[in-house]
């Protein structure tokens, strides 16, 4: 990975999945990549197809995205993978893109389900080589 200046990041990494936190990251990854000029990859992987992992994105969403970012202006790569460690997978893509920055969706987990589910944010965030930011939905 890069070893830029996060604050003007020349790529950006936004982890997505199709749900609320997914989409806060690309929202996230949009913003930025437009005020700096930075480079947007989308990144998107699972464990499986949708009835598998709803972390799947359907290509219909995916195209819709893209068709809407191209309309705004933005160039955007979009990275999609199904693999058995989704955290690994997306430190990998990092890695590939030369990312300054990735963008997680983060929410709010229980002691427990902190225990038993662990957290693909978490590992992103802990074991990236460069800065994470972690965003949320608006409310």
């Amino acid at each position: 990975m890069s070893t830029s200046n996060p604050l003007q990041p020349r790529c950006v990494v936004a982890v997505f999945s199709p749900d609320e936190y997914g989409r806060a990251a690309v929202l996230n990854g949009e913003t930025i990549a437009r005020a700096t000029g930075a480079r947007l990859v989308v990144v998107n992987v699972t464990r499986g197809d949708s009835l598998v992992d709803t972390r799947y994105a359907h290509e219909d969403e995916v195209t819709a995205m893209l068709d809407r970012m191209a309309a705004e202006g933005l160039e955007v790569e979009v990275h999609r993978e199904v693999v058995p460690d989704i955290a690994e997978a997306v430190l990998e893509a990092a890695t590939q893109a030369g990312a300054d920055l990735i963008i997680v969706g983060v929410r709010r987990r229980s002691p427990v389900g902190k225990l038993l589910l662990g957290s693909i944010a978490q590992r992103v965030i802990l074991e990236a080589a460069c800065p994470v930011l972690a965003v949320k939905p608006a409310v």
